[in-house]
């Protein structure tokens, strides 16, 4: 697969470290097994007045994803810049509900992760048995399947399922993170996909012992004092070295 020359000098400072940490967090998802060859999508909106968003190029393995290799789309899905590459507008109509709805979702992330996929396939959802599924649970919504997102006028159930949380789990379907920087929607879903992991385990054993509901209640207060208020910035850099050791060139 070729590649598009380097934008570094084309763009503002501002956009390519934007360019810079959505192509990570693309090779970050390939790496922890979480894509689904060419498909889903991560999207990050651009500083800026308007509506403006970088996506993936289609046809592109997320591990193949580079800062110059994005392209540059506004609401509906058309590209704003002279990019070679095309785009899925039909995986588009997921994030461009969510980004036009929600000013606070600078970056959605969406997977057909295997384990996401499973459980969201079980009726009774995500189940409180592990410390990530707290978290979760704290700000999860529901999405009932539709078909392939196509259509617009799915948009509405999209947006109203998501209300204000940052987890929404698509059934049938795959996971969905949103988060006010790449970092934050990234360190979600990461969050959201063990929180599947270990429930999926968890039932191939005996019987589960689930968190009451008190600490469940308190879940919130208790990310902020872990996490020192801090939340992704005390993982992304070292997310990034852990890339450049195994898969560097996503900032090309």
């Amino acid at each position: 697969m070729s590649t598009r020359s380097s934008l570094r000098d084309q763009v503002s400072a501002e956009e390519w470290r934007l360019r810079t940490d959505l192509a990570a967090a693309y090779r970050l998802v390939a790496m922890f097994g979480w894509d689904d060859l060419v498909f889903t999508h991560i999207s990050a909106r651009l500083p800026g007045p308007g509506h403006q968003f970088l996506i993936n190029p289609y046809g592109f393995l997320f591990e193949e994803i580079t800062a110059s290799s994005l392209v540059k789309v506004d609401l509906e899905g058309r590209k704003l810049d002279a990019s070679p590459y095309e785009i899925n507008p039909a995986g588009f109509v997921i994030h461009s509900a969510i980004h036009a709805a929600r000013e606070d979702a600078h970056c959605v992330v969406h997977v057909h992760s295997v384990n996401g996929v499973a459980v969201s396939a079980q009726r009774g959802g995500v189940l409180p048995i592990s410390q990530q599924s707290i978290f979760v649970l704290s700000s999860l919504g529901y999405h009932d399947y539709e078909g392939v997102a196509l259509r617009d006028e799915e948009k509405p159930r999209l947006v109203r399922d998501l209300g204000s949380n940052n987890f929404l789990m698509l059934r049938n379907h795959g996971l969905l993170t949103v988060g006010g920087s790449v970092a934050d929607a990234f360190l979600a879903m990461y969050v959201f996909e063990s929180t599947c992991m270990i429930q999926l385990r968890a039932q191939a054993g005996g019987e589960l012992v689930q968190v009451p509901q008190p600490i469940l209640d308190g879940a919130r207060a208790m990310q902020k004092e872990v996490t020192r208020g801090l939340g992704s910035a005390l993982v992304w850099p070292g997310l990034l070295r852990r890339l450049d050791r195994r898969n560097p060139g996503y900032a090309e």
